[in-house]
């Protein structure tokens, strides 16, 4: 069976122009306007006035984690059924074995966890937090079996690496072209700041948790990891990037000649640091993430930051928790779970907030969505792009159907959304994962057809 998206606008990351697209045994078969005769087999769409985007890739999900002595909310089936419902038709999660274990280990444990059981296309990114000559031997095995981007932390005493470690993993990535993203907080510091707040009385308000996790404890560890990068010589990721200040030491490296490529998320750009000050504890915990949200200021500065292109993607970190288990932190702001919902949000958020606002444009959206993403993690052509041999993972975008996200309609098992009330402008109509018809008007009408994919190297 063909299938015939008619009548509507193709987006790339250069241009959007009206253009029919044919679908074909999972393929992108031709993009043009001399789609006029359809044969007899031919299943002939109407997307007039819609936009045709490349299925989104978020590439920093938290499925099915152990976290905070509890399990987040979503597993890789719930997790990739917001995903392909919001538009991302691949998501690359992190594989996470602990100190002690092998890479081998935690590969094998992440596909006991997805396989079969994802509605979009996955792979994996694979957390180093550990080092030591057996580590560094099995790397060969990693990019054998398509992991070829990493995830280093610079916070989080069990997944943590001393500065020596970061610089020899930089080192033995970079030989094998890969590349690694790091989170960035000063671990020791917010640990002092974490005993005065409870000194002081106020380890049980929400508000202590941006206060011991201030931007510049953020900028600080962002300036150390690109300084440690400078010495390997290798490109690094910085990723969930939340401000001002951070950004300064991203562009100070840029001048100094490294790669660094950046991400950010839609609650940094949507959202600012006053949720944190709600008197009521349930609704100010459930923004509880790291890096904490920060201030408008610096929201304004990643908005700008995006448009110039010195930000290349915007992924969700997704790391859903129930309001139930934000609980676990009443008394004590530190055991609150960290993370936020967000998969099934994303592209409905940039569109409302950055194209409709004239923050972006749509070639802007598609590469911070798209584009980046399938070139930074070894997927382009495959994904990324509307484009003859590609897979046809495409996202129907219908800027006139205007809806407000309650996350009591939403897939995500949180049960709830960071943007509750927010009106969104246009919507996803349709979401096809390789030429077969996955969403069709908000319902899920695919299966757990997701494939993992075996990913290249970095090609952006």
């Amino acid at each position: 069976m063909k299938t015939i998206l008619r009548g509507g606008f193709v987006v790339s990351g250069r241009s959007s122009k009206r253009a029919d697209v044919l679908i074909e045994n999972g393929k992108v078969a031709k993009v043009g306007h001399v789609l006029k005769d359809a044969p007899w087999d031919t299943e002939v769409v109407d997307v007039s006035d819609c936009y045709l985007f490349p299925g989104f890739i978020d590439a920093h999900t938290h499925f099915d984690l152990d976290v905070c002595n509890t399990t987040t909310a979503d597993d890789f089936e719930s997790g990739t059924y917001a995903a392909i419902r919001g538009g991302t038709t691949s998501i690359v999660d992190f594989a996470c074995p602990n100190k002690g274990e092998t890479l081998a280990y935690g590969l094998k444990l992440w596909h006991e966890k997805s396989d079969g059981r994802c509605y979009c296309d996955y792979g994996y990114h694979m957390t180093i937090d550990d080092w030591n000559e057996g580590i560094e031997r099995e790397l060969d095995d990693m990019f054998a079996a398509g992991v070829t981007s990493f995830k280093m932390y610079l916070t989080y005493p069990a997944m943590m690496l001393p500065d020596e470690q970061l610089y020899e993993a930089l080192v033995a990535l970079r030989k094998r072209g890969g590349v690694c993203g790091f989170h960035c907080e000063n671990a020791g510091v917010i640990d002092a700041k974490i005993a005065e707040l409870k000194a002081a009385g106020k380890g049980a308000e929400v508000s202590s948790h941006p206060l011991a996790r201030p931007d510049y404890l953020e900028a600080e560890a962002v300036n150390r990891v690109l300084r440690i990068a400078e010495a390997a010589d290798a490109p690094v990721i910085i990723v969930h990037t939340t401000n001002r200040a951070a950004l300064d030491e991203i562009a100070a490296a840029r001048r100094r000649g490294q790669t660094v490529y950046v991400e950010t998320c839609p609650q940094y750009l949507l959202l600012d640091d006053s949720v944190y000050y709600d008197p009521d504890y349930s609704r100010a915990a459930r923004f509880v993430c790291a890096p904490p949200i920060r201030t408008v200021d610096d929201a304004d500065a990643l908005w700008k930051a995006l448009r110039r292109g010195e930000v290349q993607t915007v992924s969700t970190d997704h790391c859903s928790f129930t309001l139930e288990q934000k609980d676990m932190g009443r008394g004590d702001f530190t055991k609150i779970p960290g993370g936020l919902p967000g998969v099934e949000t994303r592209g409905e958020l940039i569109y409302t907030a950055g194209v409709a606002q004239r923050r972006l444009g749509l070639a802007d959206m598609c590469r911070v969505l798209s584009e980046n993403p399938a070139k930074l993690y070894g997927l382009y052509p495959r994904k990324g792009v509307i484009a003859e041999g590609s897979d046809a993972d495409v996202v129907v975008y219908d800027p006139h159907a205007n809806h407000v996200l309650r996350g009591a309609e939403l897939a995500s098992k949180a049960g709830y959304t960071p943007f509750e009330g927010f009106e969104t402008s246009g919507s996803i109509r349709s979401v096809y994962l390789r030429g077969e018809l996955a969403v069709d008007r908000g319902t899920v009408v695919g299966g757990k057809n997701g494939q993992y994919l075996t990913r290249e190297k970095c090609m952006l």
